[in-house]
């Protein structure tokens, strides 16, 4: 598959099928999960094709949960992420494959501790702004966009977090593209891949939506923030080393 071994095909498919699932239930997951092993195993396809897998994922919630998504938080957060695609596009023309792998890894593991630590900040335009601009260097950098802005709703009904993300997530990762494509940035083998795994994700996101009120407990968030941080270290120590 594009020079892309089957078996290593096969492995980021199953690990994209987990986080297809796992997003399905919080609100995100496949790029915490699928970017860190992608970058391990074929870094030439970061970020572009953890950006094709968000891209379906997040259309599908967009289709299944759009009316409860936030506009106001949309219209401020959004237009941010366009000079954020900027840069994050300027950083990925600047830095090699193995600086990348650290810059997921440390992404991955602040988004973890984050998490853990339940850092309340309050939803003003100042904080959406910020959001989207962090969200939109990072996602486009390192395909991992959703930390910044998912901070700010974690403590909102499950059901806005899902669908406003995913409003977020998809238009941000539309621009993404855009800028990858226009720098030259955007393989074939990425949405060749992209293509062939969508089926992958839309199995996930079924899955999740129809179990996802007996998993959104703390144990599964807290086994879902352990296998995120193993395999951002697991990342790291490789592309230290």
């Amino acid at each position: 598959m594009d020079g892309v071994p089957w078996d290593v095909v096969a492995l980021i498919g199953s690990v994209t099928l987990v986080g297809a699932f796992v997003q399905s239930v919080v609100g995100l997951g496949v790029g915490l999960l699928a970017a860190p092993v992608i970058a391990m195993v074929e870094p030439g396809l970061v970020p572009a094709l953890p950006l094709w897998l968000a891209l379906v994922m997040s259309g599908s919630m967009v289709l299944g949960e759009r009316r409860h998504v936030d506009w106001r938080a949309i219209a401020w957060a959004l237009p941010a992420r366009i000079p954020g695609t900027v840069i994050g596009t300027w950083l990925v023309l600047s830095f090699s494959d193995r600086e990348i792998g650290v810059a997921i890894g440390l992404m991955v593991l602040v988004a973890v501790l984050l998490t853990v630590r339940t850092v309340d900040v309050p939803v003003t335009p100042v904080s959406l702004l910020t959001a989207g601009l962090v969200a939109g260097t990072t996602g486009t950098a390192t395909s991992i966009g959703g930390p910044p802005i998912a901070l700010l709703f974690q403590r909102r009904p499950p059901e806005v977090v899902r669908s406003t993300l995913s409003v977020f997530f998809f238009m941000g990762v539309c621009f993404s593209i855009v800028g990858l494509t226009v720098s030259g940035e955007l393989s074939a083998a990425s949405w060749h891949l992209g293509l062939l795994l969508a089926p992958v994700v839309l199995g996930g996101f079924l899955v999740g939506s129809r179990v996802r009120a007996r998993l959104a407990g703390e144990g599964f968030r807290t086994g879902v923030l352990a296998v995120c941080a193993v395999s951002a270290l697991a990342l790291l120590v490789r592309s230290l080393t």
